[in-house]
């Protein structure tokens, strides 16, 4: 069925909260969800229904043994489905060497070839498998070397998020032994995705990278010297993700008429650093380089003009856009730094509400790292899901809750337990809501991260886990909810809410409903 009925009214109403990285984990040491006071989700798990969801690898259409991340999992959550993710479609791609025959790469090498004979690769490199490849970067430069593109150059944008913290020193030698096996190409400046990846329009961040990039504002070395220069950094706390700009050949620096290839495949974190060099440059800068053209991996955003490599893969009949098939009106709401993911990922890639969708955002605070406010904007949050079912109008509420994830990726084990407390204390308002004013609640986590904090041998970890997630349902008794199993996937959850609500499922849909 894919026109349901407009006037079927749904037997329940729902609030769906997405926590980001809220994995299980029985180990206590560097847990700070285990460590914190979480009164809330503990009473969910004893007294409602309860199940773990695989929320990594193949259940979210990764590699196996690969970590989930925010995208990927509200994408399974509200496509319903698993569906290859870029990751595995570009790796494909580059295995049975299709990609070299790509249309719009090739353009890509062509308008440097003809043009100033010169072509950037800007990314993050790392093998963190969240927003870019190291090995999709390789496949790129070994392309456009047989293609004949004169001149290629690296902008090394270094992960510590996804990765291990001081990681960055591993793939620049990686990178550098790759370069000089190839005999093509040049590192020409490394920046931290702090700079060069931001997504809550901290333009003064941008800025850093965006004149390193082009004007060669950082700290001078050679290729020879360039480990040691970031290993100085270290000494100093400033990792991975916050290295400074380092100018490695300043031939290379961005310059008028190239080309530009952004090869990271997650679209969120490139957007500001492309809209930049493509569309505006929303800061004061004293040059500005013109006419390059850019070439995205994937589409960033359906708005910007510029060609694709690998278009985005069709999602109809998702959760968002199912029930506005059936006339119901829905809300969904976030902070700034999770938005887009209650609304273009959750809906599939679509960056326009659909009817009946109604959005809020609530605006993250403006600090360096968020362990320094590790309670975010996650009350605010909670308190636009509470005046929204206040409202009566809602079918369905869906809204993240930043905390456990954002401060995670820190390292901060103390701000990252008490995000946690105030995301099961934001949790328990909008339970006590959802008792009030009759919906059903439910609750899941994209991702894993808070539970993890340590490596087995002891250092501090950042990144995502593997771990399952928890699947929460509190409904009143009289509903008669029962599992039909205690374990599924992410893609079970947008099934799992039709049923409370009593409507179809849509035949897209390929996840499997956890309720009898």
């Amino acid at each position: 069925m894919s026109n349901p009925s407009q006037n079927l009214k749904p037997k329940n109403q729902v609030v769906l909260i997405c926590i980001d990285g809220w994995g299980i984990s029985n180990e206590t040491k560097g847990n700070a969800i285990k460590n914190a006071k979480t009164p809330t989700m503990t009473m969910l798990q004893e007294k409602h229904l309860f199940a773990s969801l695989d929320a990594s690898g193949y259940a979210v259409g990764l590699p196996k043994g690969i970590m989930g991340n925010s995208e990927v999992g509200h994408l399974t959550i509200g496509a319903g489905r698993v569906s290859y993710q870029d990751l595995v479609r570009i790796t494909q791609s580059i295995e049975d060497k299709s990609l070299a025959s790509n249309a719009v790469l090739n353009a890509a090498f062509e308008k440097a070839a003809k043009g100033s004979g010169r072509l950037h690769f800007l990314g993050l490199v790392s093998d963190g498998g969240v927003h870019s490849h190291i090995d999709h970067l390789y496949f790129l430069m070994e392309s456009a070397k047989k293609y004949g593109v004169p001149n290629s150059y690296v902008h090394f944008f270094a992960d510590g998020r996804d990765t291990p913290p001081t990681s960055a020193t591993t793939y620049i030698k990686q990178l550098q032994d790759f370069l000089r096996a190839q005999e093509y190409g040049k590192l020409s400046t490394v920046t931290g995705r702090y700079y060069a990846m931001d997504r809550d329009k901290r333009w003064e961040r941008v800025k850093v990278a965006y004149e390193g990039l082009t004007q060669g504002l950082g700290e001078e070395c050679t290729a020879d010297n360039l480990i040691s220069v970031v290993e100085s950094r270290y000494t100093r706390s400033e990792n991975d993700e916050f290295l400074q700009p380092i100018i490695v050949d300043k031939e290379g620096l961005i310059k008028d008429d190239d080309v530009m290839i952004f090869f990271d495949f997650r679209s969120d974190r490139m957007r500001e650093i492309v809209e930049t060099f493509g569309i505006q440059t929303k800061f004061q800068t004293s040059h500005v380089v013109k006419n390059v053209h850019i070439y995205q991996m994937t589409q960033y955003d359906e708005k910007f003009p510029f060609p694709v490599i690998f278009p985005p893969q069709s999602m109809i009949n998702g959760l968002t856009e199912w029930l506005s098939k059936y006339d119901l009106r829905q809300y969904h709401t976030a902070e700034t730094e999770k938005y887009a993911h209650v609304t273009f990922f959750f809906a599939g890639g679509r960056e326009e509400p659909f009817v009946h969708e109604d959005r809020n955002m609530v605006q993250s605070p403006k600090v360096a790292t968020y362990d320094l406010k590790p309670e975010m904007a996650m009350h605010g949050v909670g308190e636009s899901v509470v005046k929204a079912m206040e409202q009566g109008a809602y079918s369905f509420i869906l809204c993240n809750l930043a905390g456990p994830d954002m401060v995670g990726h820190t390292g901060m084990y103390d701000p990252a337990v008490v995000a946690c407390n105030v995301c099961d204390d934001v949790i328990g308002m909008i339970y006590n809501a959802c008792q009030k004013h009759g919906y059903v609640l439910v609750v899941t986590a994209d991702h894993g991260n808070a539970e993890e904090m340590l490596t087995p041998e002891g250092n501090v970890k950042t990144s995502h886990t593997t771990n399952p997630v928890p699947l929460l349902i509190a409904g009143p008794p009289e509903l008669g909810l029962k599992l039909a199993r205690c374990e599924g996937g992410l893609s079970d959850v947008a099934p799992s809410i039709l049923t409370i609500m009593g409507l179809e499922t849509p035949a897209e849909m390929t996840g499997k409903s956890i309720l009898r």
